[in-house]
């Protein structure tokens, strides 16, 4: 498809990254070899209601509930702790990931905050069926399931494609979000030549691939990865990517909007209607996410007041790669004016 560039012109991604993307091949060939380094990997087994999970001090219930959506309901699975009248923080993760995915700030927020960390739809033990993939449907899909938990005002923390998800529900919610930490994923800047996995995700092959978890989660840890990822977080991600459906449910976001399409939104209609202070949290070494994107003064006047940005010292997985970094960013953003 052309697209008219003369109204939102894309930026030049900068010299540097044309060296990067020149490395992925080079990844690529360590791949097989990290593949096989992996112990083996057993399927996990579903969590129950009302299961827990230890994370260092702090204990984790698996939660499943039924909320509106299309047409019917949606079923969701989410891990919870902390005290119940403590401030809330809703964490989205991204691809390939699941609630996992935070379980180091999980563990370093659970003592003073209610922390729900949601496996998004089509995700993890989350829903799976056909329905309404689009970023903006599933907002409103979760925005029930918020409503229904009685989730009245609460703080957003996102990562990587549960960002888009987290810009719809910011510009619907108003003042209900408090504080928007928004992780890993473009925002005011774009270039065709940094999102190369949507002709990858859109393609007939693309649920074989998903198929293999094991082998998918370690290529894209091993192409966006600066610092190691233990092998126990490899190991999880795995088996949580690796839910009967998911191969199948993810490609539907893809085929529901584009990159270009979610640029243009927020460019026009969501940023706009963001209220709360928003915190851009980026890996300063992302291959395909440049941090001049995100430090543009340009950026930040868009962004309501209080915004800011951080830089993790870390590529594309930063909740991994930095968790102590991590735990300590969100703290800060969440508890101080």
């Amino acid at each position: 498809m052309r697209h008219d560039t003369t109204a939102h012109p894309y930026t030049p991604p900068p010299p540097r990254i044309r060296d990067g993307l020149n490395e992925a091949a080079v990844r690529l060939a360590g791949v097989d070899a990290s593949v096989a380094a992996l112990p083996d990997i057993p399927p996990r087994a579903p969590d129950a209601d009302g299961d827990e999970e230890k994370l260092g001090a702090v204990t984790v219930t698996h939660r499943f509930a039924d909320a509106p959506g299309d047409g019917g309901t949606v079923r969701w699975h989410y891990v919870e702790c902390g005290p119940a009248d403590a401030p809330v923080v809703v964490f989205l993760h991204g691809v390939p990931d699941s609630w996992w995915q935070w379980h180091h700030a999980l563990e370093a927020l659970g003592s003073d905050h209610r922390c729900l960390a949601v496996d998004l739809k089509g995700y993890g033990q989350s829903e799976k069926g056909t329905g309404d993939f689009r970023q903006e449907g599933v907002a409103v899909q979760l925005e029930a399931l918020l409503d229904q938990l009685g989730t009245e005002r609460f703080s957003l923390v996102t990562h990587d494609r549960g960002t888009p998800v987290g810009d719809h529900l910011v510009a619907r919610l108003g003042d209900r979000v408090l504080r928007y930490g928004r992780g890993q994923q473009h925002l005011w800047h774009l270039h065709p030549d940094l999102h190369p996995q949507e002709a990858m995700f859109v393609s007939p092959d693309a649920p074989g691939m998903l198929a293999d978890a094991r082998r998918f989660v370690v290529t894209a840890y091993t192409l966006l990865t600066e610092h190691g990822v233990g092998a126990s977080d490899l190991v999880r991600t795995v088996q949580e990517f690796g839910h009967e459906g998911i191969s199948a449910a993810v490609p539907r976001y893809f085929h529901s909007s584009s990159f270009r399409q979610e640029w243009i939104e927020r460019r026009t209609r969501l940023v706009p209607r963001w209220r709360c202070p928003v915190l851009l949290l980026q890996g300063a070494d992302d291959p395909l996410q440049p941090r001049e994107f995100y430090t543009d003064p340009e950026v930040l006047a868009q962004l309501p007041p209080g915004s800011g940005v951080h830089l993790f010292d870390s590529g594309h997985f930063w909740p991994f790669e930095a968790p102590d970094e991590t735990a300590t960013v969100l703290r800060n953003f969440l508890t101080h004016p």
